[in-house]
């Protein structure tokens, strides 16, 4: 089947800028003959363009009221959910995410502006106590300026909400770089905020390759026309965008990459940590920040666990992301060959179950129950693979892809360590009847994200989402949290007095009688 496709470009200023003549073709991944849009994609200096547009355009965004910028997140919040189903199977169409997580991911798009409508009258300052009469001490929040943008694909509206809301809400012009492949995608994202009264300028979209993305992040920040950088992706591309905000004395929000720990205690309720694990480990075929990275189990419970969970595996439906089942393509052919490099790192130590074989579904390599057509879309084969040793590079390493490793413990101190190994502190998850078990591992654990009973994935958007480590920078998304990355803080000292008061030398005292004993 071959469809009808969108030819998109940048947006800069509300205008559909100029093209250097690259393109890129987004697939439909369960389908490769579906082609979802041809984007032609910007040169060196797009974003650059784009980031001078935006700062043109923010101060006066930026002079709108607060509770007016909220009623226009509001609108954006109302127009999406007015639009959730199309957007949801646009989501499943071009990045093979299953429609009821693609459904979920709008929702998060609508919960998040939700929370946020009220924040605009939230804005909150502070009136502080002067050491000196007649002064009067305030405290305010002010928008940083420009924000770039730049988001991956694998949630290709719900992350960039968790950008774009805030960002925007707090008075800030964003110029939103997203991932080639989820192009049409982000189109239809901006499209609805616009829609809902975002000033063009104020929201620039732009589409360019990773090379071209740094040159004009480059460029921009040397020009000083971006004062703030929000980065969701791999660890290896967020430590050079980290380094480059660095080197011009900005800071760079980055939300970056997991391999996040699953720990099962011999209390645990195995049937429900096996639902976790299921869904945590394989959901988007493994490919989330968040996914299930090795499952730290106690020796005592091991053998009833794998068995438990290899055959839930093994009877998990895997295909058609249109059809009721547990994953469906990778995102990217990009995201396939990567994974394809990383099955190479299985050894003869491990015992591969879950699946009738590894690697891509073929017809010589078919997988039991599979819905649709196994040789239309990039389909894999998941993989648990039991007996992975602290030292595996399947151990310390981000899979990103349908892969799930299973080591043992035996004491509570050796699960921390265990958990905590491979450096990343995205999320972690432990499953426990005892209270102590699981306060005392929220206490010893390194991840930003802690849950109890339940399994890696899934964010809340009143929550603070993000990590520590290799996962990230420290910086926090969602909830109130966020509001520190969009905004700085401006003090301000009112002096009345009438003359010059000079802070810490003409402060008046008042003298203790320190001899006095009773």
């Amino acid at each position: 089947m071959t469809s009808t496709a969108k030819v998109i470009s940048s947006v800069i200023d509300g205008r559909e800028a100029e093209s250097t003549g690259a393109e890129y073709v987004s697939r439909n991944p369960s389908r490769l003959d579906d082609v979802v849009a041809t984007v032609t994609l910007g040169g060196p200096t797009t974003l650059a363009d784009a980031a001078r547009s935006a700062k043109r355009a923010q101060r006066e965004w930026a002079a709108v009221p607060a509770p007016v910028r909220g009623r226009v997140i509001a609108s954006f919040g109302r127009l999406v959910e007015a639009n959730k189903q199309t957007l949801a199977e646009l989501v499943t169409r071009e990045i093979g995410k299953p429609l009821p997580e693609a459904l979920g991911e709008v929702q998060e798009i609508i919960d998040t502006a939700d929370f946020f409508i009220g924040e605009g009258r939230r804005l909150y300052g502070q009136t502080v106590p002067s050491e000196m009469p007649d002064k009067q001490l305030f405290t305010f929040r002010v928008p940083v300026g420009v924000a770039a943008v730049i988001t991956a694909g694998n949630f290709p509206v719900a992350v960039p909400s968790w950008y774009l809301v805030p960002a925007l809400l707090c008075g800030n012009a964003v110029v939103w770089k997203p991932a080639e492949y989820a192009s049409a995608s982000a189109r239809a994202l901006a499209e609805l905020a616009w829609r809902a009264g975002v000033p063009a300028g104020v929201l620039n979209l732009v589409y360019a390759d990773g090379e071209n993305t740094f040159a004009g992040l480059e460029q921009a920040l040397t020009e000083g026309t971006v004062n703030k950088i929000g980065f969701t992706g791999s660890s290896a591309v967020g430590v050079k965008v980290g380094e480059l905000a660095g080197r011009h004395l900005q800071s760079a929000c980055l939300e970056l990459g997991g391999k996040n720990p699953m720990v099962i205690a011999p209390d645990a309720d195995l049937d429900l940590a096996v639902e976790g694990a299921l869904f945590s480990g394989f959901g988007t075929a493994g490919q989330r920040c968040t996914s299930l990275g090795t499952v730290i189990v106690h020796e005592d419970v091991h053998d009833e666990f794998v068995r438990r969970l290899t055959a839930a595996l093994e009877n998990a439906v895997v295909g058609d992301p249109t059809s009721d089942v547990l994953y469906g393509p990778m995102l990217d052919q990009k995201f396939a060959d990567n994974y394809d490099r990383m099955l190479g790192w299985i050894a003869d130590h491990h015992t591969v179950l879950g699946s009738t074989a590894t690697g891509r579904i073929t017809d010589a390599a078919p997988r039991a129950g599979f819905v649709g057509d196994h040789s239309a879309g990039l389909f894999y084969h998941p993989v648990l693979l039991d007996g992975v040793r602290p030292d595996d590079k399947v151990f310390m390493e981000e899979t990103f892809g349908p892969l799930v490793g299973i080591t043992t413990y035996r004491t509570f101190d050796e699960a921390l360590e265990l958990a905590d190994r491979p450096g990343y502190g995205l999320s972690a998850s432990v499953y426990t009847s005892d209270a102590s078990t699981a306060f005392r591992f929220r206490a010893g654990i390194g991840a930003g994200m802690v849950s109890v009973n339940n399994s890696t994935s899934g964010a809340e958007a009143h929550l603070p989402f993000g990590g520590n480590g290799r996962s990230g920078n420290g910086s926090r998304q969602s909830g109130i949290w966020v509001l520190d990355q969009f905004t700085r803080w401006q003090s301000l000292n009112w002096d009345f007095s009438g003359k010059l008061q000079k802070a810490q030398m003409d402060v008046a005292t008042i003298e203790p009688d320190m001899d006095f004993r009773l």
